[in-house]
């Protein structure tokens, strides 16, 4: 993902601090919020600390047999001493790469899930209905 060095979170991101950007060919969905329930970015009343700002990015592509894989990354920017977060245009990065290499690993266990099934022969369908399949799957 390439920074845009005029926005301060490195990418383009509406009122709710939401984002769509394509990288890799995937269509990626990041979201810049704090963790506060508060509307209004304030200091703790008890703590007297501003929240951490939390970074995600996460999309899913859709397969033959109803398959869907997905990808997510999440990046925390803590704010340092009393002061509220400063942006960090680096973290919509760090996430859209965590998300994409999340999607590849889930890729491979999913190759590698269907690689130890096998699903049960239906043959021609001359089988007597009677009979049930034996089970193919391997430990």
């Amino acid at each position: 993902m390439d920074i845009d060095p005029t926005q301060p979170w490195g990418l383009a991101i509406d009122f709710a601090g939401r984002a769509t950007i394509t990288e890799a060919g995937h269509t990626v969905y990041v979201n810049v919020s704090d963790s506060s329930y508060n509307t209004v970015i304030a200091p703790d009343s008890v703590t007297g600390l501003y929240s951490p700002v939390t970074v995600t990015a996460q999309f899913t592509e859709s397969g033959p047999n109803s398959t869907t894989l997905r990808g997510s990354g999440r990046v925390t920017v803590a704010p340092i001493g009393t002061d509220p977060v400063v942006p960090d245009p680096t973290a919509p990065q760090q996430a859209v790469a965590a998300a994409l290499a999340n999607f590849v690993d889930n890729t491979a266990a999913y190759t590698a899930l269907c690689a130890k099934w096998t699903p049960p022969d239906t043959g021609s369908g001359n089988e007597d209905s009677a009979t049930e399949p034996t089970p193919t799957a391997t430990p």
